[in-house]
């Protein structure tokens, strides 16, 4: 039996690298800080690489793009086995605060903008960001009560439309 090297793995054909025509949907479901960031990254890096980009912000992602929470974003680290922290020391009074501070000083260290001008330098660089209708409704939010730069608040029908062709992402 032989081994595989890097020098012997055939490297994939990616298609032509032109972004020209492509399109990237990412769906944000989730509102903690540690679930805001893959979406924003994502965005990020497709807005970077000149793909058309929408973020569609449904059910506790609306956290993200709500101006009464999008700036008040936690990390819960009770249930999350990714911490390597004993389950006994989650659950502590003041553990969510502090694994909050921690998170937003690392993120911080490696200079990425807080959410809120993420949402802005997306924005800025051609993205377009969504509400969910449901979530707007079961949650009493109107287009007012988020994130200035949101679009619009448009249905899932409305969505699956905005998303054909598109590479689809669920954070």
């Amino acid at each position: 039996m032989t081994t595989a090297t890097l020098e012997t793995l055939p490297i994939p054909d990616l298609g032509d690298p032109d972004p020209g025509g492509r399109k990237l949907c990412i769906i944000c479901s989730k509102g903690s800080l540690d679930m805001a960031y893959p979406g924003l990254i994502l965005a990020n890096a497709a807005l970077g690489e000149g793909i058309e980009t929408h973020i569609f912000f449904t059910f506790w992602g609306f956290d993200i793009i709500s101006k009464k929470t999008m700036d008040h974003l936690k990390f819960t680290p009770v249930g999350n086995p990714a911490t390597h922290m004993s389950p006994m020391l989650m659950g502590l009074p003041g553990m969510t605060s502090f694994a909050t501070h921690m998170m937003k000083q690392q993120i911080e260290g490696i200079e990425v903008p807080p959410v809120g001008e993420f949402l802005e330098m997306i924005s800025d660089a051609g993205g377009h960001l969504w509400g969910c209708r449901m979530s707007a409704d079961m949650q009493h939010l109107e287009i007012d009560d988020l994130y200035d730069r949101v679009e619009g608040i448009i249905s899932a029908a409305d969505f699956i439309d905005l998303s054909e062709g598109a590479q689809t992402i669920f954070v």
